[in-house]
């Protein structure tokens, strides 16, 4: 009973996406005044910055993958200067589709990331370079690929080396798609299968929050976790904690 009640949970989350539009997600969330990179308060800036400090201090391989990357690329702006290889997922079609258009430079796609490599390449002291870096990120990125977090093997089996990638990043995914704290935990343990042993884990989230926008008042839910939750969580699944770092949102989303 209770294995059905998590499987009709996960179904729902599912449905609810279904109905999500990367252009309306995109341009809510990843343009002023959400995003904005002359606010002090603004959550942006944080998240770049947090990214270049891991894959320049932390983390370096071979093979780089995002776990639900959504529409968007800035998690792994940082990332394509650190590994040879890179390969972008996520659970719909239509948010893979968003990514190849822009691998691909064939126009189409719903949001210019110029202003986000910009303001990376400034962290990484290259302040003119954002051409080098879109260079850069459409020639490591090798593939855009399904996954599903919720399936003990998320991706297909020939998807990655038989090794498994050097480091996972995950931005705001597994929090998003999962309908309770147990299938949180359940989603961290299925992608650490994707992880080499030894390897590492980036992963960015929401704390305490129920829902996120995925558009002019469009509410899509997100399962409430707090900071003890997580490290719990990811103790549970194997995985070590090296750094945490919190950062409180000063005004209203």
């Amino acid at each position: 009973m209770e294995e059905k009640g998590a499987e009709s949970g996960i179904a729902a989350m599912a449905a609810c996406y279904q109905r999500f539009d990367p252009a309306s997600y995109l341009k809510y969330n990843y343009t002023p005044p959400r995003a904005d990179f002359e606010r002090k308060d603004s959550i942006v800036p944080w998240k770049l910055a947090c990214l270049h400090r891991a894959f320049t201090e932390d983390v370096s391989g071979e093979l780089l993958v995002d776990i639900g990357s959504g529409p968007t690329l800035y998690q792994v702006l940082s990332g394509c200067e650190v590994f040879n290889k890179v390969i972008l997922t996520d659970f719909l079609e239509i948010n893979r589709q968003e990514l190849r258009r822009w691998l691909r430079d064939e126009g189409g796609y719903n949001l210019d990331w110029t202003p986000y490599m910009e303001y990376v390449c400034k962290l990484e002291g290259r302040r003119y370079a954002w051409s080098e870096k879109a260079a850069k990120l459409r020639k490591v990125v090798k593939d855009v690929l399904p996954i599903d977090v919720h399936c003990p093997q998320p991706m297909a089996p020939d998807a990655l080396p038989s090794g498994g990638a050097d480091c996972l990043v995950s931005s705001f995914c597994l929090e998003s798609v999962s309908p309770d704290l147990a299938a949180f935990n359940r989603a961290l343990g299925h992608i650490g299968s994707l992880l080499r042993p030894g390897g590492h884990l980036l992963l960015i989230g929401a704390l305490d929050e129920s829902y996120y926008l995925g558009g002019p008042g469009v509410k899509i839910p997100v399962v409430p976790l707090n900071e003890a939750q997580v490290c719990a969580s990811l103790k549970e699944r194997g995985y070590t904690l090296m750094r945490l770092e919190v950062y409180t949102l000063t005004w209203p989303l």
